[in-house]
């Protein structure tokens, strides 16, 4: 009951049937983009449900493995990250200017636009 009300971790964002986050690995600070479906990802366990799932990152090929439990309401209730750190959804948010210049950037210099590292 208390459950029902219960907001989103802020380090993940709920979209359709779908939890969106973003990693962090350790060894190289690559942000890798996750999405985890509820429907066909999660298993029941107990009173919610769980999802283990491996990350590779496409530029770097660091590795992370992503556990995430949640409520029957698929509110998080757990997360943890070995190999990296999950990003706020704060810090993925940046301005569309921004996010232009960077592809523009990259584009001059010949590297896959879509691609913004991280900043350290």
């Amino acid at each position: 009951m208390f459950g029902l009300f219960r907001r989103q971790d802020p380090r993940f964002k709920e979209e359709g049937n779908f939890l969106l986050a973003r990693v962090r690995t350790t060894r190289n600070g690559e942000v890798i983009p996750v999405r985890l479906s509820k429907i066909s990802e999660m298993s029941a366990d107990g009173n919610g449900y769980f999802v283990r799932k491996m990350l590779v990152g496409p530029q770097s090929f660091d590795e992370a493995t992503l556990e995430v439990a949640t409520n029957r309401s698929h509110k998080v209730t757990n997360a943890t990250v070995e190999g990296g750190e999950l990003v706020p959804v704060a810090e993925w948010e940046q301005p569309e200017r921004d996010d232009r210049r960077h592809r523009a950037q990259r584009r001059r210099h010949g590297l896959r636009a879509d691609f913004i590292p991280a900043r350290r």
